[in-house]
């Protein structure tokens, strides 16, 4: 009889295979969501493509969301800026590549102040971004991405009669604080005192508090202000 003995060297292998990359496409054209959806899953072994959206919000209510990295198109049909949705995907622990037509410092400049990991055109070899994207992920510098998705997911849009009711002032604190500002950005922009921009901001925990939703973080505003709409 033949007795066959576990090889340690390729148990020691298979541990080291790393688990695929949680990726998810936002692009509001049908044809290049296809084909580069297609392409990776074709292509890049490396990657589990577990959504495809031709909206912001059909990606941030998926099932799937957040994934462990995000390709997104810099333009949308919908109103919601680059920056609202890039800031939406890094607090929610997805990375982000932004993926653009179009090349102008502008962008880009936006793209990647808002946390984008990397700003990459449309008119680069499919083998570039798929380069980048793993590089985003931390292939080949020592760190496997992330086997299983952080735990929160954006609540569905909800009611305006079920939000804290927010005055004028506490609303717009909340937009532009989310969006990145610092509290005296935010009392510039508003043009009042210091000190009343945060308390408009203290405020706004509070009855978020008050309603289960906390708010200690600048991420957990960005959740907030996405799950009730004011990221726009």
């Amino acid at each position: 009889m033949t007795h066959l003995h576990p090889d340690p060297h390729a148990t020691g292998a298979a541990r080291d295979v790393e688990p695929p990359i949680r990726l998810a496409i936002l692009d509001d054209h049908e044809l290049l969501l296809d084909s580069l959806a297609t392409w990776i899953e074709k292509n890049a072994p490396e990657f589990d493509l577990v959504a495809r959206a031709s909206s912001w919000l059909e990606l941030v209510h998926s099932d799937a969301f957040p994934t462990d990295l995000v390709i997104m198109d810099l333009q949308l049909k919908e109103s919601v800026s680059i920056g609202a949705r890039v800031r939406t995907c890094r607090a929610a622990g997805a990375k982000v590549i932004v993926l653009s037509a179009v090349d102008t410092p502008e962008d880009r400049d936006a793209a990647l102040a808002a946390g984008a990991v990397a700003y990459v055109t449309k008119s680069q070899p499919m083998t570039e971004l798929l380069a980048v994207a793993l590089s985003a992920a931390g292939r080949g510098v020592g760190r496997a991405a992330t086997a299983q998705p952080p735990a929160w997911r954006p609540k569905p849009l909800i009611p305006e009669s079920a939000r804290p009711r927010l005055s004028d002032g506490e609303r717009q604190a909340l937009v532009l604080y989310a969006d990145g500002r610092t509290t005296s950005e935010v009392a510039r922009a508003m043009n009042v005192q210091y000190e009343t921009a945060k308390t408009y901001l203290r405020r706004v925990r509070e009855k978020y508090g008050k309603a289960g939703r906390p708010t200690s973080s600048r991420a957990d505003l960005i959740r907030r202000a996405a799950e009730d709409g004011y990221l726009t």
